[in-house]
Parts: C-alpha cells; structure tokens; sequence
C-alpha cells in the first residue's frame, strides 16, 4: 500500500538557497559608484549603517497589510542614513535610497547555491513538499522565478506580505495552520536563532545549513546531506 503520510519542508531563502554576494551593503555600493564614483567608500564603512531599521531587527513588531511600495517607503531612512555616512550630501540621499530598489533586484546579482536544485529534486522524489519561509522584500516571487526555483515550492510565506519576520512565533505558526495536522514538518535554514530556534519555539524542529552552531540539534554542512538526516 502506499504511503500517504505528509512530509513538508520549510524552507529559508536568502543565505540557505540563494544569496546575494554583499547584501544590501553590495546594493547600496552599487548605487555609490554609479552616482559618485570619486567617493572611495567602502563595505565596512557602509555596513554599520544597514545593521538595524530593517524589519527583521525588530520582528516583535508586526506590519500586515503593508503594499510594495509602503514596505520599501518604509525603509527610505535606513538606506538614506547609510548614503549619508558614506559621504553624500544630505539633499542626494533620499534619491539614491530610492534606487537600492532596482539594484537589490538585479537578478545578475542574485545566485543560487550549487546544491539547491539537486537537493529539491532529490528530496521532492522522496516525497517531501516544500514551503518557503522567508524575511525578505515584496519582490520575492520574482527573485525566486529568475532563479528557477518557484516551481518546487507548493507555498510562499514572505515576512514583506504576511507581515511577520521570523522568529516572531506568528510566522511559523502560520506556515503550520496552513500545512494542517498530521504532518510531519521540518524547518531549514542557515539562522540559528531565526529559523532554529524560532521554529522549536512553536515546536517545528529545525536542520541547520552552511553555517554551524553548537547548540543546534541538528546540523548540515551542505543541502545534499539533508536527506540523509530526515
């Protein structure tokens, strides 16, 4: 007979199956030196602007029902306070954050890990479903179609549209209301605190990817060594 039983994996995106090399540090330099190519700034002196203001660094704050463009209106100052401390006069400084947009978006700028795809494969052949859980921009869908991988995900749950980064219990607990009981259901991603503990919060054990922790329950170095964990 065969074996019915639910299998769901959930997935982080950014830095588990995908990434941009320099982040929103790379993005807001790209903007830089298009525009003001004599200000020789680098990533270090861009990044300690960008470490707070984002959603993610307050994820106890909820923020459901925001539209594209209220969500990156809403991130103006931060990206406009990290031009400023690269040496831009104050009057530029909204009008560049307003292009991070375009650049974050780039999908050249985008690129999907080597073990991805191969994983999915192999573990959507096991019977494993997969839902993506991300904190991330409104864009995400695109970003995800460009990189090839929409068509694996039965479900996306993005922090820019729900309205809940991760760890805030609300985001897990609305990726398992929507999966049902009865499921066998594990998160995956490269945040210990985010995506491993946040689940085991709400009782969603986690797999740690690429980046080790000695205090995770379950750890892999690479995704292909998933399915020998599950």
């Amino acid at each position: 007979m065969a074996n019915h039983h639910r299998k769901y994996l959930v997935w982080d995106f950014d830095g588990t199956l995908a990434w941009r090399p320099g982040g929103w540090t790379g993005a807001v330099l790209n903007v830089l030196h298009r525009s003001h190519p004599d200000l020789q700034t680098t990533s270090e002196k861009v990044r300690p602007y960008l470490q707070s203001g984002f959603p993610w660094h307050a994820p106890e704050n909820s923020h459901p029902g925001l539209t594209p463009t209220e969500w990156w209106e809403d991130l103006q100052p931060v990206l406009s306070r990290a031009f400023r401390g690269a040496g831009v006069k104050n009057g530029d400084c909204m009008k560049l954050a307003g292009e991070v947009r375009t650049a974050y978006l780039d999908p050249l700028s985008w690129q999907r890990y080597n073990d991805s795809l191969p994983s999915l494969e192999v573990l959507s052949a096991r019977g494993w479903k997969h839902v993506l859980l991300s904190n991330h921009v409104p864009e995400l869908p695109f970003l995800l179609e460009r990189l090839g991988l929409s068509s694996y995900f039965d479900r996306l749950f993005n922090s820019a549209e729900t309205g809940y980064e991760k760890p805030n219990p609300k985001a897990f607990r609305t990726v398992l209301e929507w999966i049902g009981p009865d499921a066998t259901v594990w998160m995956i991603g490269d945040d210990f605190a985010c995506d491993i503990l946040g689940g085991l919060e709400v009782g969603l054990p986690g797999i740690l990817v690429r980046k080790p922790h000695p205090e995770s329950p379950m750890y892999c170095a690479t995704l292909s060594d998933i399915h020998q964990k599950i």
